[in-house]
């Protein structure tokens, strides 16, 4: 069984307990804006080094008028795995800048503009380091309160938020939204659909495969979202193909193939099995931690097992009404005044 069938199946049967997801695809939600753009805010593209010298891309915001003379609070956001800064990142981003904040939206290495070979990696370790390095670049910039940084991580960069943050105290707030805890999910399955026979056939497929990619061969993808839907198809399917295979979300950046895109390689992507985000995440404490999660997400059990192992100060904000993808860009959902009252009361 490959890890593409395993986490299909997962998901076919969580789709059928999920009943409040939609099972039919759906038409773009009126308040859907994942490429909003702002007059109050400028943009500057930017490119920074890493602890490994990788070239980490992102949009650096900067609310129009800020006094440059003066140092100001920040945020960093991070993208959904599988994604890059122009998906949900970016309105994130934009939106906070919008309250006076400097923003960053970052690709994540071996994503989008960032750096890293090969393309679509998984590693997790150097998915933190971008949120570090971030950090690095942000706190040496002469208008940023290098006490006063803050991270949003959505979706998979959710739990890369958190890994950073337990090792990286410089990360003063943070806040998940629609958090996937990639370890998790790749061991175990939505809901723990996953048995233990399943995961080792899985670890098995991807050792061989590299073999095949050692001699030459050419790498393989797995997981991520569905280049076509079918009368199979899943409501989870469904949900992420509306964001990402419609001009609702969109995007590939410059270099990289469409059939590529949100799939990471299947020998890397195996990676996640030893990936636990939430372990010693007490030790974050007295740092405060908001997690924000849609009533209806088929992920909400990640941000509810997060936020029972937390220390406080910590929160958990349930969105009545709204599913995962929900979250990545329909405004009049995304609870913005929440995120901003957070980083305003602790990033002073």
């Amino acid at each position: 069984m490959s890890m593409l069938q395993l986490f299909g199946m997962v998901a076919a049967v969580i789709g059928v307990m999920a009943v409040t997801v939609p099972a039919l695809a759906q038409e773009r939600p009126a308040d859907a804006s994942n490429f909003y753009q702002s007059d109050k805010v400028d943009v500057r593209k930017v490119t920074f080094k890493n602890q490994y010298h990788m070239d980490i891309a992102g949009n650096l915001f900067l609310p129009k008028g800020m006094d440059a003379k003066g140092r100001h609070a920040a945020i960093i956001v991070g993208h959904p795995m599988g994604a890059v800064k122009e998906q949900s990142a970016n309105l994130y981003a934009i939106k906070m800048a919008e309250q006076g904040f400097v923003t960053l939206s970052v690709d994540l290495a071996f994503w989008g503009g960032s750096g890293g070979e090969p393309r679509n990696t998984v590693s997790p370790d150097l998915y933190a380091e971008t949120f570090s390095a971030a950090v690095d670049y942000l706190g040496t910039r002469p208008f940023v309160d290098r006490e006063r940084i803050g991270v949003i991580g959505i979706c998979g960069s959710g739990s890369f938020a958190i890994s950073a943050a337990k090792i990286d105290p410089r990360l003063k707030a943070i806040a998940t939204v629609s958090m996937y805890d990639m370890g998790a999910a790749n061991r175990n399955g939505l809901r723990h659909g996953v048995s233990l026979d399943q995961r080792k056939a899985a670890i098995r497929e991807a050792a061989e495969q590299r073999y095949a990619e050692f001699e030459g061969g050419e790498p393989k993808y797995t997981s991520g979202t569905v280049h076509e839907l079918t009368e199979t198809s899943t409501p989870i399917e469904r949900e992420f193909y509306e964001f990402y295979r419609t001009p609702r979300g969109e995007f590939t950046p410059e270099g990289a193939s469409p059939l590529t895109t949100t799939h990471p390689t299947l020998t890397s992507n195996i990676k996640f099995m030893n990936f636990y985000p939430f372990n010693d995440i007490e030790t974050i404490a007295p740092r405060p931690l908001l997690f924000i999660a849609g009533e209806n997400a088929h992920s909400i059990e990640f941000s509810e097992d997060a936020y029972r192992r937390a220390a406080e100060p910590k929160e958990l904000l349930i969105v009545p009404g709204a599913g995962h993808v929900d979250l990545y860009d329909r405004v009049n959902l995304i609870p913005f005044a929440r995120l901003t009252a957070f980083f305003k009361d602790n990033l002073k």
